[in-house]
């Protein structure tokens, strides 16, 4: 006898503004980064080939990757738990005890 898989009704994809939003956020994001990654490239062979100026703009492109791959990053845990492939994390909460009756087992009454 032939037995069907048990497996529960399948979820509609349905269109998330939120998700999207979020993704055009990570797109921009990770394209920023690269192009200040190749920048501080750039800025590094003219501040070794003797362009003073250049170590200023070196450091500035470098924090400036350095934020929005953090922001990219960020973005992505957040459209993983809007997705739901994630949950959020924080202290777990415990099941509250019920009250312990005064006294005890040898109390006297």
């Amino acid at each position: 006898m032939a037995q069907g898989k048990r497996v529960g009704p399948k979820k509609k994809a349905s269109f998330r503004p939120t998700a999207l939003l979020l993704a055009v956020g990570i797109t921009l994001a990770v394209g920023a980064w690269g192009y200040l990654v190749k920048a501080s490239i750039d800025f590094g062979i003219q501040a070794r080939n003797g362009t003073s100026g250049a170590w200023t703009y070196l450091g500035l492109a470098s924090l400036g990757a350095v934020a929005c791959l953090f922001v990219g990053l960020m973005l992505v845990a957040r459209l993983l738990r809007t997705l739901g492939i994630t949950s959020p994390s924080g202290p777990k909460q415990q099941e509250a005890e019920p009250p312990r009756p005064v006294g005890g087992h040898r109390s006297r009454h």
